[in-house]
């Protein structure tokens, strides 16, 4: 097969150091183009490599089109040198996977992939290409249509469905749209806001529905969920009506699931009827592409009586304020920095408390994009996700907000970014911790940090909790490592030093910069609902000490 791409002239192989950081960069790449990405890659620990990435598209609803290698077909199941039943590997966190074992089939199999991995839900296919298939000579013929008997997703919404949310909607007082990821899936953004402008109703969005309702916007309310805001969580808790589009109600934005929703009716949009009433149980369900029904509903939506609950809402964000009150160099700082700088940008977090404090303070519309994994929570997802956005991508900037613990899994593809001459700017926060689970050790477990401080020595005392003169050096040197792989490199530590640090990257036009951040070690990302508890149960401070 690469020898076939060898002589072709319109295919663009990019060729990573690491299957995990080829298959999270097709992610970015679709996720940023709204496109499928693709990847091939080799039998037994190419195919295997790929599974996390796999999953975290999968979760995410990235429409995705794996190939991998295959032992011929008279090996398989023989222990061939490197074989792996790959498509049984998979089969629970993708979409569909076959192995292709006729070559009349083959055009069929690639052109049902491509249809079943972007219609629906979109999600992952995997094709499994045995030796001997890829070898085979035979018919060139790609069919432009393709019927596949069982599986037609339901994208028009159900009318009488739709009447009776519109009529539920109408009599609240109290209404709270809560927008997933599924209405940036669907390109619904416009329609979003056009409807939530109309009805005057408020709006709050799950980490992977921000930026579907201009963040500036003001019946924007914020995040909900663990690390949700005040007032986020606040009108969650008292709502009357519940209108959610393309969520799938996980445990990230529940917190307590039987406590959830007690005292308001729940209407549900989403796709995937198997995410409706799967967690939460939905008063009226609606399957259903979110445009579709978006549009529809704009049909009916008229201004709703609910001025006095939009005001409640807003004293209360006045009131508690997202916000980190450290001195010095902070994530919020360089956010914001970043929101001032960068009008038209891509930008893609890694997982932790990087990803957090990006949801949190970001600024986002249709011209500013954000990017992470949601259901996975892929640590080492940032860095190459953005290499696929940049390549999707090539006249806009892209950065990645990541974490020193993060930025270690993958960032051998520092080599891609620089042969590549791919400008990301890379913003690395260090703290010295893989911090988000620091933190709960800090407020659950009496600072008994086990296992997450990246300073960490043979020779360090034994029970430590918390950083002192004498911790070592950090390892690596993120400035002396970015500039061995031919990057730039540049370490801030002050912040006077933000806007220059991050204009200088973004002059930078023929490859990658990273910028090295010195955050506070024990900054938290605050409020937060701790385990176990309700929404409206949340801890505005860390216990003993301002948050």
């Amino acid at each position: 097969m690469f020898d076939a791409l060898y002589r072709e002239k319109d295919i663009d192989v990019i060729v990573p150091r690491h299957e995990q950081g080829l298959v999270h960069g097709a992610d970015g790449y679709a996720r940023s183009t709204g496109k499928t990405g693709v990847c091939l890659v080799t039998s037994g620990p190419g195919a295997t490599n790929l599974v996390t990435g796999i999953a975290t598209a999968n979760y995410d609803s990235v429409p995705l089109v794996c190939f991998t290698g295959q032992v011929f077909t008279h090996l398989m199941g023989k222990d061939a040198f490197q074989e792996v039943d790959i498509v049984d590997i998979v089969k629970s966190v993708c979409k569909y996977a076959v192995t292709v074992r006729r070559r009349e089939e083959l055009g069929e199999m690639i052109k049902r992939a491509f249809h079943i991995a972007g219609t629906g839900r979109p999600g992952v296919v995997l094709v499994d290409l045995p030796k001997d298939i890829q070898q085979a000579y035979g018919s060139g013929l790609y069919p432009e249509k393709i019927v596949l008997r069982g599986y037609r997703p339901v994208v028009k919404p159900d009318r009488e469905q739709l009447d009776r949310a519109w009529e539920t909607l109408r009599h609240a007082r109290r209404p709270v749209f809560l927008v997933g990821g599924g209405v940036h899936i669907a390109g619904a953004g416009r329609e979003m806001t056009e409807l939530a402008r109309r009805t005057g109703a408020p709006v709050v969005t799950t980490i992977m529905g921000k930026g579907a309702v201009p963040t500036t916007d003001g019946l924007y309310v914020g995040n909900l969920g663990i690390h949700g805001s005040y007032a986020a969580n606040s009108a969650v808790s008292k709502c009357d009506v519940l209108f959610a589009i393309g969520t799938r109600f996980n445990d990230r934005i529940t917190g307590k699931i039987n406590e959830f929703l007690e005292n308001a009716t729940l209407i549900h949009i989403d796709i995937d009827p198997a995410s409706i009433s799967r967690n939460i149980f939905a008063d009226i369900p609606i399957v259903a592409d979110a445009r579709e029904a978006l549009q529809a509903l704009l049909e009916m939506a008229e201004p709703l009586p609910v001025a006095d609950w939009v005001e409640k809402i807003s004293r209360w964000k006045r009131a508690y304020p997202l916000k980190m009150d450290a001195e010095g160099l902070t994530p919020q700082k360089v956010i914001e920095a970043v929101n001032e700088l960068f009008k038209e940008a891509v930008i893609i977090t890694d997982v932790g408390q990087n990803q957090l404090w990006a949801t949190q303070f970001l600024k986002l519309d249709e011209n500013r994009q954000m990017l992470t994994s949601g259901g996975m929570g892929t640590m080492g997802y940032g860095f190459p996700a953005a290499i696929g956005a940049k390549i999707g991508n090539p006249g806009k900037a892209v950065l990645v907000i990541t974490g020193d613990g993060g930025m270690q899994m993958n960032i051998q593809e520092l080599a891609t970014a620089v042969c590549y001459e791919l400008p990301v700017i890379i913003c690395v926060f260090n703290n010295g911790y893989l911090g988000n689970v620091r933190q709960w050790q800090e407020m659950f477990y009496d600072r008994r940090y086990g296992g997450t401080c990246m300073r960490y020595r043979r020779g360090c005392r034994e029970n430590c909790s918390g950083p002192g003169e004498s911790c070592p050096e950090y390892t690596p040197d993120f400035v002396a490592l970015a500039k061995s792989y031919g990057a730039m490199g540049i370490r801030v530590s002050r912040v006077g030093e933000i806007k220059d640090a991050l204009l200088q990257a973004e002059q930078n036009k023929k490859g990658p910069v990273l910028i090295e951040f010195l955050i506070e070690r024990e900054a938290n990302v605050m409020p937060i609902v701790p385990p176990g508890n309700a929404l409206r149960e949340m801890l505005l401070e860390c216990r003993g000490r301002k948050a």
